[in-house]
């Protein structure tokens, strides 16, 4: 007995000493500043990091603790967000602006830690205060632990794709003056691949303008797309070539062959493509996935090249046949096609005792225009957004979280309600003008759940002033989406479309146009996770809200105190 002790405790040691040997410290310093750039005819000064577009791609093995030291030496305030990353017990990491910390002010900075834990594949980084994002963004790779394996055939190069989207004005500029105005922001200029915009936009023949991505006859590549556009989905195809799906938001899917990616703000897609064509070089291109009709967006595209080793520099690449901008059943099929691979690492089963069941309204609404002013919105009104009715409302003096731990009163309410207040049609166009639905009060609103609930939520698409797409990001959680469809959610009829065995888990889902999507999690992270819209036209219109995780019944369940140098307002 004695000596079988010794060994399992023998053993014991060896597993923590493994588990310690595995991990590492990976630490990077952001500088936040101004940069010069060349695009589309014109010099632009833009808001980035480290001097670069897209910012460094930060590489971290499961495990391992990432250090990013953030010094804002712009003139603007900034936080940094690190998209679907867990937080777990870490949520004064997480970034978004005013929600679990105030903002790095000019000339500050700020260290952020946290444990990448249970979690392999492609997530990003990202500004998370005003439109900067449209600048300060990057990926954020997680590989397996030292001697784990993908969960398909390894590939010869992995490669980040980062989609994002250009304007010939500054960001700032464009966001103040929509609010201003109350009206919808100017649309981009271009789109962009790698920070470079591609050989259709004005100035952009130079080869340094367009992303090349160089490959060999019968190697295969693990291509990482990230759609870092403030305000667009996106299709992105590469001429006579398929892929092969094999992840979403750092979540493993089993192996879908497509010829398309459709790809919503803040999400991710792993593709391998297999360099499998005749030598040659043919175009990778994407453009916006617009669903909603008589919006204007931007319709340009951007692209790059895919060049074999050995093509001859004389060749005219191939152009891929994309989707039409309101091509709604290809977008619907890629995002309805993909599940679960649930023998892979980190799967998680669907919970299936659900503890809290939500139905939440999204889409547009108004805010009334000030007296003696002039408004651009519909009826002379300011543009606004909701869910459920509620208008989210940033607190301005103290961040959610600091309120939530330190028992603040007078920062937010805890009065999100689990359904909407008001029953209607939900996706008749009938009701794109009907006043008594349109204006939402402004609320700094949020719901608390209890430590380990299991949340059901059914989100709902409106047809009020313009039926859309709508791209919803849960801060510190992923979910299972176990259904999504057209029309109104009808329990009765759609409850029997659920895949509780291997449905695709995600960060940010995209709300099918004039659809529902049914979501599930289990509510494990204690702290203040931020809940919204992911097109940045959006945010700042209200269409969001929070949950507040309460504090589990163990010190290893409750949130830990604030770093000693957490921003102040």
């Amino acid at each position: 007995m004695e000596r079988s002790m010794l060994l399992l405790a023998f053993a014991s040691v060896l597993i923590v000493s493994s588990t310690l040997a595995s991990a590492a410290i990976v630490e990077h310093s952001f500088h936040v500043k101004n940069l010069t750039i060349g695009r589309l005819c014109r010099q632009r000064v833009i808001t980035a990091v480290n001097g670069r577009l897209p910012g460094p791609t930060i590489r971290v093995h499961e495990g391992d603790t990432l250090v990013v030291h953030v010094f804002n030496e712009s003139p603007y305030n900034i936080t940094i967000h690190w998209h679907g990353i867990f937080q777990l017990l870490s949520p004064w990491a997480d970034g978004p602006n005013m929600i679990t910390q105030c903002p790095i002010t000019p000339g500050r900075s700020y260290t952020y830690k946290f444990n990448v834990i249970n979690q392999e594949g492609t997530l990003w980084w990202h500004g998370h205060v005003s439109l900067l994002r449209a600048t300060v963004y990057g990926a954020l790779i997680i590989r397996p632990k030292s001697g784990h394996e993908y969960p398909y055939p390894k590939p010869d190069k992995e490669v980040p794709i980062l989609l994002g989207e250009w304007w010939n004005a500054n960001v700032v500029d464009v966001e103040n003056q929509a609010q201003i105005t109350g009206g919808a922001p100017n649309i981009s200029d271009a789109y962009t691949i790698n920070g470079k915009p591609g050989d259709l936009y004005p100035c952009s023949q130079n080869p340094n303008q367009i992303y090349k991505l160089k490959v060999v006859e019968g190697k295969t590549y693990l291509l990482r797309i990230i759609n870092a556009a403030l305000n667009n989905q996106l299709f992105f195809k590469i001429a006579n070539h398929k892929f092969t799906v094999v992840s979403v938001d750092a979540s493993y899917t089993d192996p879908y062959v497509t010829d398309v990616v459709v790809i919503a703000p803040g999400q991710t897609t792993d593709v391998l493509l297999k360099a499998d064509q005749p030598v040659g070089s043919y175009y990778m291109a994407a453009r916006a996935y617009a669903s909603a009709p008589q919006i204007p967006f931007d319709n340009t595209t951007t692209r790059g090249i895919v060049v074999y080793d050995g093509a001859a520099s004389s060749a005219n690449p191939l152009m891929p046949a994309l989707p039409a901008f309101n091509d709604t059943p290809t977008a619907h099929k890629f995002y309805s096609n993909l599940t679960g691979l649930t023998d892979g690492p980190h799967w998680v089963p669907v919970p299936r005792q659900v503890d809290k069941h939500m139905f939440v309204t999204v889409g547009l609404a108004l805010d009334r225009c000030a007296a003696n002013a002039t408004c651009q919105g519909p009826n002379g009104q300011r543009f606004s957004a909701s869910m459920n009715n509620h208008s989210f409302q940033f607190p301005t003096s103290l961040s959610l979280l600091q309120a939530f731990f330190f028992n603040v009163g007078g920062i937010y309410t805890p009065n999100f309600p689990n359904n909407p207040p008001l029953k209607f049609d939900y996706t008749n166009p009938n009701v794109s003008n009907n006043t008594s639905l349109l204006f939402a009060p402004k609320l700094t609103s949020v719901k608390t759940l209890k430590f380990n609930s299991t949340v059901e939520i059914v989100l709902q698409n409106t047809a009020l002033i313009a039926v859309e797409n709508h791209p919803i990001h849960i801060h510190g959680f992923d979910f299972h989406v176990l259904a999504q469809g057209f029309g109104n959610y009808n329990a009765a009829r759609d409850i029997k479309k659920f895949n509780l065995v291997n449905p695709q888990r995600r960060n940010t889902i995209a709300v099918p146009v004039g659809g529902w999507a049914v979501i599930r999690f289990q509510a494990n992270n204690p702290g203040v996770w931020f809940v919204h819209c992911h097109l940045d036209v959006h945010l700042p219109w209200g269409l969001a809200t929070a949950f507040v995780v309460e504090n589990g019944p163990t010190p290893a369940t409750r949130l830990p105190p604030p770093p000693a140098d957490l921003p102040q307002c």
